[in-house]
């Protein structure tokens, strides 16, 4: 008997997908890989709702539980600004593994090209200290400025090039452009398929999405 997770399975044919370094944001129809569990979860976002349904696993992330060539999709979004820089192949190399020929990967990042212009444009005008106290993170701190725009260099854009810092991984560690991400893929021996800006929450960072499909 197979132990590999699944979570569809059409006729014969298993279909898994991962949701990999989810956090808030689990998604139905996905194994979700986080090292918090869904009652750390509900703890963590009280205004979200996370139905019980949800499969959420705690697996290392270099050495995922699953045969080569078995993973029908895996998403990873925000996490790979969080890998070192000797962290970051070797879960591109576990991707590479676990995905099926024509399996998809798809995952987003911050633009740090994007985000280095805008922090040249801005203001020079500290105001004040980092703090992680409760009520100043609902009041959108941000060293003093009480916004996520981007207007001051010392601001919220800081968090955009190294993290909230507001708790254990929110850290980053690494930085991507369009550039290096078509060339990462095409050395990995994946087909972008589409590569596209967004931002996050709709209204913060400025990210790249790709998606690919592996060769």
């Amino acid at each position: 008997m197979s132990n590999i997770d699944t979570t569809n399975q059409v006729g014969d044919t298993e279909i898994t997908k991962l949701n990999i370094g989810c956090g808030g944001r689990p998604l139905h129809g996905y194994i979700n890989v986080d090292q918090d569990s869904i009652e750390d979860m509900r703890k963590r976002y009280p205004n979200t709702k996370f139905d019980d349904e949800l499969i959420i696993k705690d697996h290392n992330i270099f050495n995922l539980p699953y045969q080569d060539a078995t993973v029908d999709e895996l998403r990873a979004d925000g996490l790979l600004e969080h890998l070192t820089f000797k962290e970051e192949p070797k879960f591109l190399y576990e991707v590479s593994r676990v995905l099926r020929k024509g399996g998809i990967f798809e995952f987003s990042v911050p633009d740090f090209e994007e985000v280095c212009s805008i922090w040249l444009k801005a203001k020079d005008d500290w105001k004040g200290f980092y703090s992680d106290d409760v009520e100043d993170i609902k009041k959108q701190h941000w060293f003093g400025t009480y916004t996520y725009d981007y207007e001051n260099r010392w601001g919220y854009i800081i968090a955009t090039f190294y993290g909230s810092q507001n708790g254990e991984g929110q850290h980053h560690k690494n930085c991507y452009s369009q550039g290096k991400i078509e060339k990462m893929m095409a050395f990995l021996g994946f087909e972008i398929v589409t590569l596209e800006k967004f931002l996050w929450k709709d209204d913060r960072d400025p990210m790249l999405r790709c998606v690919a499909k592996k060769l």
